[in-house]
């Protein structure tokens, strides 16, 4: 009986480490592993480009944060950002507007998709996931009609007979590609962002707000809480991450390019869930969900270097989500048969 109770003591103590510090040891096991099969892998301007490459999921993935903070889940981000992607192209190259209107106008369009999301989630009573999902499919074909299924480029021919009269400005593209204070402009901004969502989550009342939400709502109702309030600006500032994350995009590729966050919809949600186990969070936290998408950055790159195939990403992606979810929920499980 000691022996048993000895195993089992091991046992939950080994969920309770890989639960806390897991995603940490894989980083540092990833790096290892890179640094020791290649000399291009632990470089100042290899991991300058991994945090360039991970700002724009980065974004999404704080946007899909907020919405499962407070209970929710948000599956039209990534549509959002390709409608974003392909308005802000077309705003210089199809119509030569001024940047500021450039930069607000596709926001705005982020504020819609979670205005429209939050009105089908907490009027109409439907489930997060089915009016995300549904969202997910209007947006996308919305996004597709607005260009009839082109990519939008400088000086590009129009369906109606000659080609744009825009381009994309200098100015605008040095946001996705300019470097300041020898980082890339992306990399500050997704910094600034996770720094913010930070603060706002984890030291103000109304962090603490969303956070009671998602957790009780019963309790939070009773305590004066609006939740369908909460909820309400959980999906719009979910709306305005994807709405930054296309303009980023666009400006870091130079075009806007249709579809462009379909394939980071993914990414971001694993990036959020490896980020509930980081120093044993066990909640949606932004500071988690950055780490989540360095560890997936990280780990695509040095795949990359190795020169795995790019249809095998997949995998590897689904392996760590699934891995990290594992983890996750057994810790929950446990703790939760351990308090009832």
């Amino acid at each position: 009986m000691q022996a048993v109770g000895k195993k089992n003591k091991l046992k939950e103590n080994g969920i309770q480490f890989l639960f806390k510090y897991g995603a940490i040891a894989l980083l540092i096991i990833i790096i290892l592993y890179f640094s020791s099969i290649s000399e291009a892998f632990l470089t100042y301007a290899n991991f300058t480009d991994i945090l360039r490459s991970i700002s724009i999921v980065t974004l999404l993935a704080l946007g899909v944060t907020f919405t499962l903070v407070v209970g929710g889940f948000d599956l039209s981000v990534g549509s959002t950002m390709s409608l974003s992607t392909v308005v802000t192209a077309s705003l210089m190259v199809w119509y030569e507007m001024p940047l500021w209107l450039v930069i607000i106008l596709p926001i705005l369009v982020g504020v819609l998709v979670g205005v429209l999301n939050s009105f089908l989630i907490v009027v109409l009573g439907i489930p997060d996931l089915l009016a995300t999902l549904s969202m997910m499919y209007i947006v996308a074909g919305f996004h597709r009609t607005y260009t009839e299924g082109y990519s939008i480029y400088n000086n590009m021919p129009l369906t109606a007979g000659g080609t744009a009269p825009g381009q994309l400005s200098e100015a605008f593209l040095w946001i996705g590609q300019g470097r300041m204070l020898g980082l890339p402009v992306p990399v500050w901004i997704m910094l600034g962002m996770v720094l913010i969502a930070y603060v706002v989550l984890h030291h103000t009342r109304w962090g603490r707000v969303l956070y009671m939400t998602g957790g009780n709502a019963e309790a939070a109702t009773l305590s004066g809480v609006n939740i369908r309030k909460v909820k309400f600006a959980a999906y719009v500032i979910s709306g305005i991450f994807a709405s930054m994350a296309g303009i980023l995009f666009t400006a870091r590729v130079g075009s806007g390019q249709i579809d462009a966050g379909a394939p980071m919809l993914m990414e971001a949600v694993a990036a959020v869930f490896v980020g509930y186990s980081v120093l044993g969070a066990g909640k949606p936290n932004a500071i988690g969900t950055f780490f989540g998408a360095a560890v997936i950055g990280i780990l695509l790159n040095g795949l990359t270097i190795l020169n795995l195939p790019y249809y095998a990403f997949d995998i590897i992606k689904g392996a760590v989500l699934v891995s990290a979810l594992a983890v996750t929920y057994v810790y929950a499980k446990k703790r939760f048969t351990q308090t009832g």
